[in-house]
């Protein structure tokens, strides 16, 4: 038989998983608009400062951009890290790959404030390196994401 008090911690338990999901299903969202953006940007062939087509969508990167790394920092990991989660191997592992995520995280961020400004001219003849570059740390934070995710799935 189970009591009230079980009933209720597993009500509980429950509730904070399904948080769970819902910060992580935002978190996908986020980062496939940001992939979306991200290839759509990569693939245009002149970076042209006069081209206005490549200056919005670079705008629109940038804003997803940070909309997605605050989505995983400020939701999930933050979240975790703060001890608001219960489960030890779940806890122990965002501790093990947040430091790794952060260098990701001040990747990001960098590439947003040298073009997410009103003036992109001086930088785009250095846009496709530097998407490379970015891509790679795009890459291994989502390969993070990923183990996080799974272990936050797990019952």
């Amino acid at each position: 038989m189970i009591t009230v008090n079980e009933t209720t911690s597993q009500e509980k338990s429950a509730a904070r998983r399904a948080r769970s999901h819902e910060l992580t299903q935002k978190l996908v969202a986020e980062r496939t608009e940001m992939l979306v953006l991200f290839c759509r940007l990569a693939g245009i062939e002149s970076y042209a400062p006069e081209i206005r087509p490549v200056k919005k969508l670079l705008e629109e990167f940038c804003q997803i951009l940070v909309d997605y790394i605050s989505a995983g920092h400020f939701a999930l990991y933050e979240r975790i890290i703060d001890g608001t989660e219960r489960r030890r191997d779940v806890a122990s592992l965002a501790e093990q790959l947040y430091p790794a995520i952060a260098e990701t995280t001040d990747a990001a961020l960098d590439f947003n404030d040298r073009y997410d400004r009103d003036n992109h001219r001086p930088m785009l003849e250095n846009l496709p390196q530097e998407l490379s570059q970015l891509g790679e740390q795009i890459a291994v934070r989502i390969e993070l994401e990923d183990r996080l995710i799974a272990a936050l799935a797990r019952p």
